[in-house]
């Protein structure tokens, strides 16, 4: 069973809707139980990243999120918001915490005249190195975003696909056992069905 991890964030029913047309049963849940007793764990999300981590803090899930995916190595693929609060801070409010399980920072996308923020639209991936999310997925390929701050991780090496929107965006990561897309693979077609796919089957 998959548990998508719910904090009253955004976007949440058509994860749940894309796993199931892959044939997977899932659960949206915030019961400890259900998260411990998963195959597989999900973060999506949409929204500001202080009120995900309010969220997560309040229902109790901001430990147990981390005990299954770094002490006990459960799989967890984070989308959008969900791959922001991965990591350590965010320019969008200075001073939370995010959840810490990788290192790196949150930044705002720089305004330019030409570039709508926040930035929402198809852009086509590179590929820096192999890695299990985007096996079977062609270079180039599109896929939906929407968001106005994005990753700058610590370790490069993490950095599984980028994009260029006025800058660089470091727009998926795979570390271990923890997956990542700033993009929506749920609403990126069939690319993002195989990106899901690849998640799952891992």
């Amino acid at each position: 069973m998959i548990a998508i991890i719910d904090y009253d964030a955004g976007n949440i029913k058509s994860v749940e809707k894309a796993v199931v047309k892959l044939g997977y049963e899932c659960e949206i849940t915030r019961n400890i139980e259900t998260i411990r007793s998963a195959e597989k764990l999900i973060l999506p999300g949409v929204g500001a990243f202080k009120d995900a981590m309010d969220r997560l803090n309040e229902y109790g899930l901001t430990d147990v999120i981390r005990e299954q995916v770094l002490t006990e190595k459960k799989p967890i693929l984070g989308i959008c918001l969900g791959l922001q609060l991965f990591f350590e801070s965010s320019e969008e409010n200075p001073g939370v915490e995010g959840l810490g399980l990788l290192k790196g920072k949150i930044v705002r996308i720089p305004d330019t005249a030409d570039l709508k923020i926040p930035h929402m639209g198809w852009n086509s991936l590179e590929f820096p190195k192999k890695s299990i999310l985007f096996d079977k997925v062609v270079k180039g390929s599109y896929v939906y975003f929407v968001h106005s701050y994005y990753l700058q991780a610590e370790d490069k090496d993490i950095v599984a696909a980028k994009t260029f929107y006025g800058t660089e965006i470091e727009a998926a990561v795979e570390c271990g056992n923890i997956y990542a897309t700033q993009f929506h693979p749920e609403k990126s077609s069939a690319v993002g069905l195989r990106i899901l796919s690849n998640y799952l089957e891992a």
